[in-house]
């Protein structure tokens, strides 16, 4: 220990000698108990004895609040010093900068503050505020988390942070006046002229092609960013280095999980392709097989209205001509004496026209079954229209009418190569309805001619017609207009018609008028020379 002497002359010199602001300050009490000459002299205070005296002066209403000033002494208590930058005001009244610095002591128990304070001007405050923010800068520099070069225009690193060296494997200060195409080989090509000619800040980015070389001669992929700056006129680069090894790596895990995805997604696309195609099969196959069990059902149900319409029409048609015979056969029986022979001759008459009429729609009944068998082709043979026709007419004089008549007129001068006896069917057929649908005293005209390689045959009546609803069924089985159901017929004429014109490629047309009778029209195509010698 220092005897009493020196430890004077020490407090003199540290304390009393001091040239700036130094004083004791009571916590308890609330004000200075000692201050040095600099302090008095800070404060614009006459004397010492007029500075402890004043207990009302501004620092005993400082610029902060208690709640402050107790947070302030509560911390310098906790870590043994403080330091503020705050606003004094002086003894005359005028306020300055200060920089007031805390030091907590005790003396037996008792709470206390060394204060020291110091007068800031503008250069102190500018040299104060530039050492911070090169603190900062260097805190920020050396903790960042992107390793930073900084190099002159030759290259030459002048600067580089503690990830720089750790990335690269080097020793603190290592890098020093090393080139910058050390730690990235080409980054120098990345430096444009124009940047450096024209002085002016700019950016480039790297790419991945770039690779960082360990001190080792170890590489791992980088991305590397430029910037520049002048100083004192001089060119720097900044080079903002960072490793991109762990994003090579999530970007290949990416584009392979892609790959996978897309191999997945094209897999489940070909997937739902195949089961879609397959689902679209058994969807047709579902939907030939309903289409064909709805034509079976339309079959079926046609061939029950058929078979009902059959049953009908045969019952109906048969009941008459059998009503006939068997009346005609008991009358018979009553004229057994020679001179009632004329009596007898007549009913046997109506039982031969009526066993004919039973004949022809036995006739008509199968000649259907034949042509839904396909039993029944056309045979083509030459044939003169005029007589055929003629013949026709007079196998239906039996069923004209009372004044009935039927004329006739054919434009056919050669042989046609048709098939006769179905073209006698159809005029038959045709001639048939015509006379059977007209009443007494009418005519009946079918004209036949034979032009542009074509036989067309007309049979035209005044009749009872066809209603517009009734004519669109008339060419199916057992078809008969509404209002003929009180005349004899089975419904099968225009259908075997139909299908005899079919057999020959001809075509059938209908026109009727209620009350106005019906034109019947069938064309039928001709060979070419054949054709062309009956239009001769």
């Amino acid at each position: 220990m220092l005897p009493t002497p020196y430890l004077a002359a020490l407090t003199d010199l540290l304390y009393v000698q001091n040239a700036e602001f130094l004083g004791i300050y009571d916590l308890d009490l609330g004000w200075f108990t000692y201050v040095n000459a600099a302090a008095v002299r800070l404060l614009d205070y006459p004397d010492v004895q007029t500075f402890l005296a004043d207990p009302d002066h501004s620092l005993r209403q400082p610029p902060w609040t208690p709640e402050q000033w107790q947070t302030l002494w509560e911390r310098a208590k906790q870590e043994g010093r403080q330091e503020i930058e705050t606003h004094i005001r002086c003894y005359s009244g005028s306020l300055f900068r200060a920089h007031v610095e805390f030091t907590y002591f005790e003396v037996e128990n008792h709470p206390l503050f060394l204060i020291g304070m110091t007068k800031r001007n503008r250069l102190q405050q500018a040299e104060r505020a530039l050492a911070h923010s090169v603190r900062r800068f260097e805190a920020v520099f050396t903790n960042a988390t992107i390793g930073i070069v900084v190099s002159d225009e030759r290259g030459e690193i002048v600067a580089a942070n503690q990830l720089v060296e750790h990335l690269f494997c080097y020793q603190p200060m290592e890098l020093l006046d090393k080139l910058i195409d050390q730690l990235v080989p080409g980054v120098s090509s990345q430096l444009p002229e124009s940047v450096i000619t024209q002085s002016t800040l700019h950016e480039v980015a790297g790419g991945g092609a770039l690779r960082g070389r360990r001190q080792d001669g170890s590489t791992f992929p980088v991305e590397v960013s430029l910037s520049y700056f002048h100083l004192d006129e001089a060119l720097y680069t900044v080079a903002c280095i960072l490793d991109i090894t762990d994003k090579q790596s999530v970007e290949q895990a990416l584009i392979t999980q892609h790959k996978q995805v897309a191999q997945l997604n094209a897999e489940l696309e070909q997937k739902v392709a195949d089961r879609t195609h397959a689902l679209l099969v058994t969807l047709e196959q579902l939907e030939r097989r309903s289409q064909k069990l709805a034509l079976a059902l339309t079959a079926e149900q046609e061939l029950g209205e058929l078979k009902s319409r059959f049953v009908s029409i045969a019952s109906h048609e048969f009941r008459t001509p059998l009503t006939v015979v068997l009346t005609s056969a008991a009358l018979i029986e009553d004229y057994p004496l020679t001179g009632q022979q004329t009596d007898r001759q007549r009913h046997v008459q109506r039982i031969r026209v009526s066993v004919k009429h039973l004949n022809d729609i036995l006739e008509e009944f199968l000649s259907v079954g034949r042509i839904e068998e396909g039993s029944i082709e056309a045979h083509p043979l030459a044939f003169d229209m005029a007589d055929l026709l003629t013949e026709t007419l007079a196998d239906v004089q039996g069923l004209l009418k009372v004044g009935q008549t039927v004329a006739q007129h054919v434009s056919c001068s050669a042989p046609l190569p048709l098939d006769p006896s179905l073209m006698r069917k159809i005029l038959v057929n045709l001639l048939s309805n015509a006379i059977k649908y007209s009443g007494e005293h009418s005519v009946v005209r079918v004209t036949a001619t034979c032009a542009h390689h074509e036989l067309t045959v007309q049979v035209q009546d005044t009749g009872v017609g066809i209603s517009g609803e009734d004519q669109a069924q008339l060419f199916k089985p057992f078809s008969r207009a509404s209002n003929v159901s009180n005349i004899l017929g089975t419904g099968l004429g225009l259908y075997i018609v139909v299908k005899y014109l079919d057999l020959m490629k001809g075509t059938i047309a209908l026109q009727s008028e209620l009350n106005r009778g019906t034109t019947v029209t069938i064309s039928i195509p001709l060979p070419l020379s054949d054709a062309n010698d009956s239009a001769n």
